[in-house]
């Protein structure tokens, strides 16, 4: 990591992986950034279960478009500020929490990725053992003995795909730009020669668009539709907040736009159509429906398409897992400490952390995984709120990018000792609301919704306590960057 830093720029707030960089990339870049984040297992067990929900397909459809043109118009927002500067998630969360204060978001945001960054390679790893298994079953022993609550073929698939992952962040932004530009086009291709398969065997007239037993109708439907539209904000919610981190790298904001186009509404409804077709043909041909798309690939008699059709799967995880869940916490935690902590190094403390937190243990424990995220999840939706409400209505689309690394009392970011205590404030009793969502059985009908209350809340809570006639700190100076 250089030494070398601008004129001004606190070695406590700036090292070269978080102060602005050339940009460089294209709209199919930000197209295929989210074509790794939708296409994995875990999408398409998602896009499966909106399928599953008692609905008519054409009211499925609309709650996933209206659901997806959500996180689209929030997703631009979102990536505006990070294109405009050139710097990520955490340098951006300056401009409402202060220099020292956006260290709250971002070690939030952080934490749940490490979370996820474990669990998604713990089920990558499982898929990985499965085909093991298919090609030397004799490795079946190894299932029999564990340590920490993981057999040791699981250490095996754990650690191979954590050091895979590892090559892949070491290697730099741009490795990790080249790998997710094929592996969503690859997944594409996969599914649609494993749909074409589906229905040569299952026959079209067995392919159903409605996975539900029984449909519902009337105002039932409609409730569930509402629901479904909040899953939907809710899935992409998580990736969506650190967006920025790669918002920066685009060239223009029209290439943000284009790429958000058909990453979002056009890439999950074509994803979302090909999963149901994959998953309803499975039950004529399995006598079973399966919704797990590995297991669906381990079931085929051609051992070639096992092999490769898993090797895919198992490859579009870890573009998810590195674009949602290692470069995010990688510029978090090197934020917590510029001057001692590079971004590779941020990403190798997320990667060794998750081996710690044992998320095989997580997962199997749902009532842990789920009182452990939900708890961090319940601060997603204010700082949302927040960071929106102080760039395009306090700030007014405006940045003073030197003074986001400028550590000294006179800085515009300053505030109070480099906090901004109404941002805080707000973030703290939003985030309650939402834990009394997640928490109190009685909030329980109304608990998916929490994203859009935690949202609204922080940013009226912010807005009304920035207008509050006080002297507010770190208001002086004038901006250098603007819309």
């Amino acid at each position: 990591m250089t030494d070398q830093r601008p004129a001004g720029y606190s070695p406590r707030l700036h090292n070269e992986d978080l102060g602005p960089i050339p940009q460089k990339w294209t709209w199919y870049n930000i197209f295929a950034f989210w074509m790794s984040d939708v296409h994995s297992v875990g999408g398409y067990v998602f896009a499966a279960s909106l399928f599953a929900l008692g609905l008519a397909s054409w009211q499925v459809l609309i709650a996933l478009l209206v659901g997806i043109c959500i996180i689209q118009v929030i997703a631009n927002l979102v990536a505006k500020p990070s294109q405009q500067a050139a710097v990520p998630y955490p340098v951006i969360c300056r401009l409402a929490f202060g220099v020292f204060g956006a260290n709250i978001p971002a070690i939030i945001r952080g934490l749940i990725a490490v979370a996820w960054y474990g669990i998604q390679t713990y089920l990558a790893s499982s898929a990985l053992v499965i085909v093991v298994l298919r090609f030397f079953p004799e490795l079946a022993a190894y299932q029999d003995v564990s340590f920490l609550g993981l057999s040791y073929l699981g250490w095996f698939g754990f650690l191979t795909l954590w050091v895979v992952q590892a090559i892949v962040f070491w290697s730099g932004m741009e490795s990790i730009r080249r790998f997710i530009d094929w592996a969503g086009p690859a997944v594409y291709a996969v599914m649609f020669v494993l749909a074409g398969w589906i229905v040569w065997r299952a026959g079209w007239d067995n392919i159903s668009f409605t996975l539900a037993e029984k449909e519902l109708s009337g105002w039932a439907a409609f409730g569930q539709v509402i629901m479904a539209i909040a899953l939907v904000v809710s899935y992409f919610s998580g990736p969506t907040l650190n967006f920025g981190d790669f918002s920066r790298y685009c060239r223009s904001m029209e290439d943000v736009r284009r790429g958000n186009f058909w990453g979002l509404p056009v890439n999950f409804l074509a994803f979302s159509l090909v999963t149901v077709v994959i998953v309803s043909g499975t039950l004529p041909i399995f006598g079973e429906m399966i919704h797990d798309p590995i297991a669906t690939v381990a079931r085929i008699d051609n051992t070639t398409a096992v092999l490769l059709g898993a090797f895919t799967f198992v490859t579009a995880t870890i573009g998810i897992n590195i674009v949602a869940n290692f470069v995010s916490p990688a510029f978090d935690f090197a934020n917590v400490a510029p001057s001692r902590i590079s971004w590779r190094a941020g990403g190798m403390i997320a990667a060794v952390a998750s081996i710690f937190i044992t998320p095989w243990n997580l997962f199997n424990n749902p009532e842990v995984i789920h009182y452990t995220l939900d708890i961090l999840a319940a601060c997603i939706g204010p700082l949302f709120g927040i960071l929106l409400v102080d760039y395009y209505l306090v700030k007014k689309q405006q940045i003073d990018v030197d003074a986001l690394f400028n550590d000294t009392p006179s800085g515009r970011y300053w505030y109070t000792n480099g906090v901004n205590r109404v941002a805080v404030t707000a973030l703290l009793l939003s985030a309650l609301v939402g834990l009394c969502f997640t928490f109190i059985p009685w909030f329980k009908p109304i608990a998916n919704f929490a994203w859009f209350t935690g949202c609204f809340l922080g940013g009226v809570l912010y807005y009304g306590l920035t207008l509050w006639p006080r002297k507010q700190p770190g208001n002086a100076g004038s901006p250098v960057v603007q819309n």
